[in-house]
Order: structure tokens, then C-alpha cells, then sequence
């Protein structure tokens, strides 16, 4: 008998590359929707800082001006019109201001199912917020 044959053989079964192949699938299955979701959730933080970041310096404006501004840029932000947020996902817009009231609003830009949960926050000069569809999307952990 051949030395080279038999016990000197090494490799995996077919019946253990299968198993692999499961498991890999298995873990992809679950992994892969609880990875965009956990995204989703730090994208909406993201837009939900920066609507209380304009409420904060809106009333600093207020203070210093006695009138809110529609300016994004004496607000904290790069541009003076809409910004984006920090990953793209939504538009920051101060819609109104005046001397009474302001109303800024974070709209989400891409497709997705979060588009159905969170698609739009907003905040006003008295404290009210509002989101769409959802209406929790403001103290949504999940």
C-alpha cells in the first residue's frame, strides 16, 4: 500500500463543510437586519442632537437678538440654508423663525425601512416635538 495514501490524508468532510456552511448562514441571517437596524437607531440620534443642538442656540439667540434666526450658520452649522447630518442620512432645515417661535425639522434621505419608522423629527421654540410616522421616534431606543 501506497504510504501516501490513506492515513497521511488531511481535510474536511463534506458533511463538516456543510455544518459551515449553515452556521455562516444562520449568523448572516440574524446579523445583517440587527446591523442596519442598530444604524438606523445611531443615525436618529444623530438627527435628533442636532435638532436640540438649534433649540439650544436658538435660545441663545433669542437672548441676544430677541428673535430667533432661520440662519443655520449663527446657529452652529457649515451652511446658512439645510445642512445634512453628520452621516448623510438626514436634512436639517430650520423651516421658520421670528420673534415668537421657530420650527426646525430633520428628514431622513434615504430609502430603507427606517423611512417607515422615523422619517421625520421636529422641534419647535416651545419645546414640542413632533416625528413621523412614528410618534415615539423621539424616545425610541429600538
Amino acid at each position: 500500500m501506497d504510504p501516501k495514501i490513506g492515513h497521511g490524508m488531511h481535510g474536511i468532510t463534506l458533511i463538516e463543510l456543510m455544518t459551515v456552511v449553515i452556521v455562516l448562514t444562520l449568523l448572516i441571517t440574524i446579523g445583517i437586519p440587527n446591523y442596519f437596524e442598530f444604524s438606523a437607531r445611531a443615525k436618529r440620534t444623530e438627527a435628533r442632537a442636532a435638532l436640540l443642538k438649534i433649540a439650544t442656540n436658538q435660545e441663545r439667540e433669542y437672548l441676544q437678538h430677541n428673535s430667533y434666526t432661520p440662519n443655520m450658520q449663527r446657529l452652529g452649522f457649515k451652511n446658512t440654508g439645510c445642512n445634512t447630518s453628520g452621516s448623510g442620512a438626514y436634512r436639517i432645515c430650520v423651516h421658520a423663525a421670528d420673534s415668537d417661535n421657530f420650527r426646525a425639522s430633520a428628514t431622513w434621505l434615504l430609502g430603507g425601512t427606517e423611512a417607515k419608522k422615523c422619517r421625520s423629527f421636529e422641534i419647535d421654540g416651545r419645546g414640542v416635538k413632533r416625528s413621523a410616522p412614528e410618534t415615539n421616534c423621539w424616545t425610541q431606543t429600538r
